[in-house]
């Protein structure tokens, strides 16, 4: 199949599949890892409230995260060892420390962290020691002094996914982090194990790994109560693709394009050549094999989705085009120019979605160069799309990012975690491209952060998402990430004086502009 666009069959179903996003509002774009505080990293702790307390002030009703799993080698929240488990180092220590679990001075070390930015160097050197003193003090006491609820009832509800996330990580401290396609044979699956086999120190950090979900889950749990109390919705995350080396891959290698016995890939993902990369982008994550998860009536996408929507109001799907059609790499490509467009599971899939769960709400990240048969599949599902301001301005009146172009079924952003921030762009922008924002926007760009997030709130798109090194009017120093770029990302941290002034000084003006154009 050639890099074009492909016939598709016509979508005729006589209305869309779901059509969830009916008011106007405005939300902040902000991952939990960049928080304030002193423990290396952001935490689901006092300083989520403060934060949920300015989105209140402010009028904005919605909270987008990026996704909230447990991150391996590069630290991307794109790239998890579970679709299913939260990361522990959001876990808030200091909570244990008042339940008896830790001493004070256990979090003396991470209390040396870098406060305005994430070393997950040092984080991971500082942060896992304590967590498994935790575990040794609370399984000693019987899991009994959390207010999380019954740490056995947990594992139970959880089963499905737990068990094999805890026991895959077990294995992988077992096997000192080598990759699960590295390990003994007897060992290479989910469906290899024989419990009786395994060692005690196995099975018993296997428990560990259970706990601190237990916490995540628990901790998580209260932030989501606090931002409901307040009006506030949460819009989580879920890249389309899973990390090669994930408990996802590891417990079901049916469901992906690999070889079944070595478990090395027959495809892996990416995306072809394009105005920006010569190359393409070779991701590696490994590919579905669409019709063994059709096969289950798509089973497993279902209980990721439930496990979302648990987590999350609202959840974003990345990469959204993958379902109408991805780009296939051969494994043993070193560049992308060797894929080939690919047919995915298409209105199939959103169908046996929309039968199972009605009344979700999902977000559709169509970035980029589409096919039509994108745009056909999105409309027929009725799924909003995603604009972004920055990409508004490099060409003419017909660029469909620019205001006067946009559809109200959609989610406006001046940027989003993989722009540079909006200061930032304009540093950057072309001498033509910032001209025409000017006149466009009739401004002079002196406050050009602050233009776009007017602009958004202006905008037809009934969701509005502003990031919030936008509202801090920060410069390029402040980007969250860098695609294609290895080290230096998903770093970014803010303070609490920083915000303390934010809503001081901003708070009122937000909260006037919500009701100046209907999102409050």
């Amino acid at each position: 199949m050639s890099n074009q666009d492909p016939a598709t069959v016509p979508l005729n179903q006589s209305a869309p599949l779901f059509d969830w996003l009916k008011k106007r509002a405005a939300g902040v774009l902000l991952h939990p890892t960049s928080f304030p505080g002193d423990q290396g990293i952001g935490v689901l702790d006092g300083q989520a409230e403060r934060f949920l307390d300015f989105l209140a002030a402010a009028g904005i009703s919605h909270w987008q995260v990026c996704p909230l799993g447990p991150t391996g080698y590069g630290d991307s929240p794109y790239q998890c060892f579970s679709s299913f488990a939260g990361s522990p180092y959001l876990i808030d220590l200091q909570i244990l420390v008042g339940a008896g679990l830790l001493a004070d001075s256990d979090l003396d070390e991470l209390r040396q962290l870098p406060t305005d930015r994430v070393d997950y160097g040092w984080l991971y050197r500082a942060k896992w020691p304590v967590l498994f003193r935790a575990y040794q003090a609370a399984r000693t006491q019987k899991f009994n002094r959390l207010p999380y609820g019954n740490f056995d009832t947990f594992r139970a509800t959880q089963a499905d996914w737990l068990e094999g996330y805890a026991l895959f990580l077990a294995l992988k401290d077992h096997h000192k982090g080598m990759p699960w396609w590295l390990w003994p044979v007897e060992h290479r699956f989910q469906a290899s194990i024989k419990p009786g086999a395994l060692p005690a120190s196995v099975l018993r950090q296997a428990e560990a790994h259970a706990f601190f979900q237990y916490l995540f889950f628990g901790q998580w749990a209260r932030i989501r109560g606090a931002a409901a109390k307040r009006g506030i919705q949460v819009v989580g995350d879920a890249p389309i693709f899973v990390a090669r080396d994930s408990a996802d891959v590891w417990a079901r290698p049916n469901l992906f394009q690999i070889d079944q016995e070595t478990g090395l890939p027959l495809a892996v993902a990416g995306v072809p050549p394009d105005y920006f990369s010569a190359d393409g982008q070779l991701w590696g994550n490994p590919l579905y094999h669409w019709p063994a998860h059709a096969a289950e009536g798509y089973a497993w996408w279902l209980r990721r989705l439930r496990a979302n929507f648990a987590l999350c109001d609202i959840v974003r799907i990345d990469h959204f085009r993958a379902f109408d059609t991805y780009w296939a790499i051969p494994a043993d490509a070193t560049s992308a120019k060797s894929g080939k467009w690919q047919p995915g599971p298409g209105l199939d899939f959103f169908l046996a979605v929309q039968a199972a769960l009605p009344d979700a709400r999902l977000i559709a990240e169509d970035l980029g160069e589409l096919f039509a048969s994108v745009r056909t599949l999105r409309d027929a599902c009725g799924l909003p799309g995603m604009t972004i301001l920055q990409f508004a301005f490099g060409g003419d009146a017909g660029n469909l990012y620019l205001p006067h172009n946009l559809t109200a079924n959609s989610v406006v952003y001046p940027g989003t975690h993989d722009n540079n921030t909006t200061l930032g762009w304009y540093a950057e922008a072309a001498p033509v491209e910032a001209d025409y924002v000017r006149r466009y926007l009739r401004i002079d760009g002196r406050e050009i952060s602050w233009d776009f997030i007017r602009t958004a709130y202006a905008s037809v798109s009934r969701l509005a998402v502003l990031p919030l090194q936008d509202l801090f009017s920060l410069d390029g120093a402040a980007r969250f990430n860098t695609p294609g770029v290895a080290a230096g990302n998903w770093q970014w941290r803010y303070s609490s004086a920083q915000l303390d002034a934010l809503q001081g000084q901003s708070a009122p003006y937000l909260r006037s502009l919500g009701g100046l154009y209907g999102r409050s």
